[in-house]
């Protein structure tokens, strides 16, 4: 009798193989990140490059969850939060608050504001409140066009949003409570910029990550991101594994069992 190899079916081998890899690399990450939350002499804390890589490329729902096991509150914004068009990013916070000013006529009652757009690097996102602004356009299509072209990566502004098709038009994302066609000029006054505030009753302090994707917005504290981040990678990658196992075995309470993530 000839006795051939068993050969395993070429789906679930090259399945195997990519959930390994995909584990590995998850695990490797995961444990660079930790030992930089840690500050060992070992390694050095992550570059707000490789940081902002690495929210990135996780949910943030996972970000969330991350976070309110480890800080024991909430960082996420509220459904009123609407993107103009689908996007994923994350970046540095750079904060404007903006103070209702009914009927003034001072020319520069929002000179501090254009400031600090001009003043924002490459990797910002602007964080905007508008005081009592649902309303009221927060921002339009002149300030997004000098955001995209400064290198910021969104906006998220508790207020209005104007100027939608321009925007669109370069591809520049933000998330704001509605598309709305009034302006803040004589009816606002700069409140200040990159200092602490409250957006759709999250704090924002400057400097914080912001990150978004298609299920909202989170705001990371800069001191625990690390940490954050390690507990949302590893998240995220039991979620991803738990997907092949409930279309395979059909069951969340197995898959629950097993990974211990719902």
């Amino acid at each position: 009798m000839i006795h051939r190899p068993r050969i395993a079916h070429p789906f679930l081998a090259g399945t195997v193989s990519l959930a390994l890899v995909a584990m590995l690399a998850a695990i490797v990450s995961t444990q660079g990140s930790r030992v930089a939350a840690q500050g060992t002499a070992a390694s050095a804390p992550l570059a707000p490059e490789q940081l902002l890589n690495g929210f990135r490329h996780v949910e943030v729902a996972s970000v969330s969850d991350a976070a309110e096991q480890i800080l024991g509150k909430k960082i996420y914004m509220s459904h009123r939060m609407q993107a103009i068009f689908p996007t994923k990013f994350a970046g540095y916070a750079v904060t404007v608050l903006l103070k209702k000013d009914e009927g003034n006529k001072d020319p520069n009652a929002l000179a501090g504001m254009m400031a600090a757009i001009d003043g924002g690097a490459k990797d910002s996102v602007y964080v905007m409140t508008v005081e009592d602004g649902a309303d009221i356009a927060g921002m339009g299509g002149l300030m997004g066009t000098t955001m995209y072209s400064r290198g910021y990566v969104g906006a998220i502004v508790d207020g209005g949003v104007r100027d939608v098709a321009q925007l669109k038009r370069i591809g520049f994302p933000v998330y704001a409570l509605g598309p709305v066609p009034s302006t803040s000029v004589g009816h606002y006054k700069f409140g200040g910029a990159n200092v602490p505030l409250m957006c759709d009753g999250v704090q924002v302090q400057p400097g914080d990550i912001v990150a978004a994707d298609a299920d909202g917005v989170v705001v990371v504290p800069r001191a625990r991101a690390e940490e954050i981040l390690a507990l949302a990678q590893q998240m995220d990658f039991k979620e991803h594994s738990m997907y092949p196992f409930i279309e395979k075995f059909r069951s969340l309470q197995e898959a629950v069992k097993k990974f211990g993530r719902i």
